[in-house]
């Protein structure tokens, strides 16, 4: 039960912040399904408030438990994703070339998204048992590698290298936290520079001709480059100020790929122009600050632990996506966070920011 105190310091500020992306991503949503003459589909925005409700419920659930049960609870939790990883491989639903889903009638849950909640928290757990003043080495970056390199491996094999690679992301957004030796990192970059090159060899075709494309999107116009020449247009086209709500011609023309998960923020991009996506870029700035602001004034390791890692789930995911739309990146399955339209990502999301709220709640208990 969540007690007066508590509710005293309910952050207020993360919450509203939370509740504008939503919003602007129904407005999106919307748009990208139903601009010009196109009138796809309003179910999308109702599938995405029904996601939304059902993760704020889960908001509340979690806010309602103290932290520091999920340090207790990080195995069970880590091979329980795990073991929904191993389910979809073996059957789960097959769309669009990938096999990442669990059926549940009219909805579907994607479990390589909790992958990212799940390691945060077993990291979380290793690392406050395992800090030292000068750093960690890499025989104790074992362990957590190894709990990173699992679900990993599993999700690359659906295939979603985005997502998996988001794992490995994070892993790095943590350790570079908790501090390791000089002599660690540098046997980490030459090992990152050698397993580089080995990585292609692993890649399937049409994953080599994103990497291609993307050094060279003229190479293959109407084909790979399509995505992401699209994107750049539809961004382009907004200039300053936008043509307005539902008035965006490459949204309308359905010239914009994928317009309400991956590519949405072409989308906002061409209706609102740079003010609009530099407002936009500003609340995602606010609210990673916010986050960090949180981790930073909590006086419990794991507590600052597993708030760094679930706002290095919101940054990495920030950050590729408007890489990926604006040519900087190469084209991958990697959702803008509680904007893209998709259940399991939203619902991700916001257990990563129910788990900051929860912390900020506590975070003068020592525990």
């Amino acid at each position: 039960m969540i007690d007066r105190r508590l509710l005293s310091n309910f952050d207020f500020g993360l919450f509203l912040i939370m509740f504008i992306l939503f919003f602007i991503s129904l407005f999106e949503i919307y748009s990208a399904v139903n601009a010009g003459s196109n009138h796809l589909s309003s179910g999308f925005v109702t599938r995405q408030g029904i996601w939304f409700a059902i993760g704020l419920g889960i908001f509340f659930i979690i806010i309602s438990i103290d932290f520091h049960y999920f340090e207790q609870w990080a195995a069970l939790i880590y091979w329980g994703v795990n073991i929904l990883l191993i389910y979809v491989l073996l059957s789960g639903k097959y769309a669009g070339g990938s096999q990442r889903w669990i059926s549940l009638g009219i909805l579907n849950i994607q479990p390589s998204e909790f992958a990212k909640i799940s390691v945060v928290i077993m990291l979380a757990r290793y690392f406050s048992r395992n800090m030292y003043e000068s750093g960690l080495s890499f025989r104790e970056l074992i362990v957590p590698f190894i709990y990173t390199f699992i679900p990993f491996l599993l999700i690359a094999k659906e295939p979603d290298l985005g997502t998996a690679g988001v794992l490995i992301l994070i892993f790095v957004f943590m350790i570079i936290f908790v501090k390791i030796e000089k002599r660690t990192f540098y046997y980490l970059t030459v090992i990152a520079l050698i397993f580089l090159p080995v990585l292609s060899f692993f890649l399937k075709d049409y994953q080599k001709k994103r990497i291609l494309t993307f050094l060279n999107p003229g190479r293959d116009p109407l084909g790979a480059g399509y995505h992401i020449i699209q994107s750049k247009i539809a961004i382009g086209s907004g200039m300053i100020y936008g043509k307005g709500f539902l008035k965006g011609t490459q949204n309308a023309l359905s010239f914009i790929p994928e317009q309400h998960t991956d590519f949405i923020f072409s989308v906002y991009a061409e209706e609102w122009g740079f003010i609009g996506s530099l407002i936009l870029l500003s609340v995602y700035f606010c609210l990673l600050v916010w986050m960090l602001k949180i981790a930073g004034s909590c006086r419990n390791v794991f507590g600052v632990l597993i708030s760094v890692g679930a706002t290095g789930i919101l940054f990495w995911q920030f950050l590729i996506n408007i890489a990926m739309v604006t040519g900087l990146f190469p084209v991958v399955g990697m959702p803008l966070p509680l904007i893209s339209y998709g259940g399991s990502s939203v619902i991700t999301i916001i257990v990563a920011m129910a788990i900051l709220m929860n912390v900020s709640m506590r975070r003068y208990m020592k525990g």
